[in-house]
């Protein structure tokens, strides 16, 4: 039986200190998330596993995250941070490796100034020592970085990427055309997948199914079931649904799918991307 698998939650603890972007304007989620908060949803969803990813862009959270998962049963990996533009990123990604916990990486391209960080020809060491520690690459994007991505999918043709949120495009706020190219130049490459992951919160207020349907179809149609990967993105996700709605509003625009392909989007894919050389392993 394939597992089901959230491949993408947070948790943080305020006093940490370190969350910038996490603010008092973000009203409900500006507290303490731990296990305990998630465990009842994984449990009342038939959930086995979760993917724990940063939050934070400090080498001090991916050292708080490991600590948990190692705690935590139901954390069967970490994707953690490191400064991919440091000179001595090869020999951080190399000792953050050493934990069997550690799945991925994400540097938080979404908060960076310089738009064209992405493509710098500097940061080639740090993918290829993410190639030769089996890690995986979580891509936090905007729309306008999908572009940026290219050169890096180019250069490093064995490196294992995963667009969290679809690149976050702009549920219902206009043109989306330039996503929708993006998306689909991103997806020729056949070792991307793509998160079915923090669509809702990029819609509008009051937001139905019928409003994130061209996107999910569209991301259907570029990447198949054999490329996208359901993740709540909770807490988060909170500030527009709670974790029950989005998993039933996922699983309805998956419908189509047959069994075998839904079980992919829903764990068996998060399985082979992030478990199959490293991580917890989990069973149905």
């Amino acid at each position: 039986m394939t597992p089901r698998i959230d491949a993408h939650q947070h948790f943080w603890r305020m006093a940490r200190g370190d969350y910038a972007w996490l603010t008092p304007a973000l009203g409900a989620i500006y507290r303490d998330f731990d296990p305990d908060d998630l465990a009842p949803h994984l449990a009342a969803h038939g959930i086995s596993a979760s993917i724990l990813v940063q939050a934070a862009p400090t080498e001090a959270e991916t050292a708080f995250l490991l600590d948990i998962a190692d705690k935590t049963a139901f954390v069967a990996g970490v994707v953690g941070w490191t400064e991919f533009a440091s000179p001595d990123a090869p020999a951080a990604i190399a000792r953050l490796a050493t934990h069997p916990l550690l799945v991925g990486l994400r540097p938080m391209v979404q908060d960076i100034t310089d738009d064209d960080w992405l493509a710098h020809a500097d940061l080639a060491p740090a993918f290829d020592a993410m190639i030769a520690h089996q890690l995986v690459f979580d891509a936090l994007l905007k729309p306008r970085h999908l572009r940026r991505l290219l050169p890096v999918l180019e250069r490093h043709p064995q490196l294992r990427v995963v667009v969290d949120h679809a690149a976050k495009p702009a549920i219902g706020a206009g043109d989306d055309t330039a996503w929708r190219d993006d998306i689909a130049a991103v997806a020729q490459f056949p070792d991307i997948a793509c998160k079915l992951s923090g669509l809702v919160t990029e819609a509008p207020s009051g937001w139905t199914i019928d409003d994130v349907r061209p996107y999910t179809d569209h991301l259907l149609s570029c990447f198949g079931a054999e490329r996208l990967i359901w993740g709540s993105d909770w807490p988060v996700v909170t500030l527009a649904a709670d974790y029950g709605r989005w998993l039933a509003t996922a699983e309805r625009l998956m419908a189509s799918l047959d069994a075998t392909a839904r079980a992919r989007v829903f764990g068996g894919n998060a399985a082979t991307l992030y478990l199959s050389h490293r991580g917890r392993r989990i069973t149905g």
